[in-house]
């Protein structure tokens, strides 16, 4: 290599802002787009984890006092029709069938326990429909991220090929920038992808956790009003 093209080489400025803005516009627009999903998927990312650490601390505070002893009814006059835990909502929406399913004579109207059962299993639907929001985004963005990457990848070699044929040299200054640009895009996919990818297993895996907790509590307590109802 001669010494005036690695002097023009080395004269490049190779820094993520230069290469940005030396980028194609449709370069540009990919990069900014991977930049937008990547902080929006953060935003979730963090949110999803503060939300399942609070839900865990309320299904635990809840459970404590379901089995301190003290009578079920008493429990849901503390908490009242309409909690704000989702534990909470799911023993509410039981109690709540429970108390609608007794006559005025204190008979119970045939069918009771599937109704209560049926009433926890959509309270249940709608927490996990609530736990699971986002998640659908995350998922799109670690999976097409990369692919995003490598199209602007892709259209960035392909003018740094046309750059080549329009001033008929390959040396290292004409070659070097165009490559780093487009290479760029593929790096910022990647970025995009792997916390994505990492985070939404981590949290699918959390919440199935929860659900799984809720679906348990729910046959539990439903055993017990069935113990109730038998007697």
């Amino acid at each position: 290599m001669d010494t005036e093209t690695l002097a023009a080489a080395q004269a490049i400025d190779f820094s993520f802002l230069a290469l940005f803005l030396r980028a194609t516009l449709t370069v540009k627009l990919v990069m900014l787009l991977l930049i937008v999903a990547s902080f929006w998927s953060w935003s979730i990312i963090i949110t999803k984890i503060i939300t399942f650490r609070k839900t865990r601390a309320e299904a635990e505070e809840f459970d404590r006092k379901f089995w301190s002893g003290e009578p079920l009814d008493e429990l849901f006059d503390q908490i009242g029709p309409n909690p704000e835990g989702p534990a909470e909502k799911i023993f509410a929406a039981g109690m709540m069938e429970w108390r609608r399913s007794h006559r005025e004579d204190g008979g119970l109207i045939a069918g009771a326990q599937a109704r209560i059962d049926r009433s926890m299993d959509v309270a249940i639907a709608k927490e996990a429909e609530r736990l699971n929001s986002g998640m659908s985004f995350i998922a799109t963005v670690g999976s097409t991220a990369p692919f995003v990457g490598l199209f602007g990848t892709v259209w960035g070699i392909m003018n740094a090929f046309i750059e080549i044929a329009q001033q008929q040299s390959t040396n290292l200054a004409v070659v070097a920038p165009g490559i780093a640009e487009a290479l760029l895009a593929t790096g910022m996919g990647l970025l995009a992808a792997i916390p994505a990818v990492v985070f939404y297993n981590k949290l699918s895996a959390d919440s199935d956790r929860i659900i799984s907790g809720y679906e348990a509590f729910a046959d539990e307590f439903a055993t017990i009003l069935s113990r109730q109802l038998d007697s």
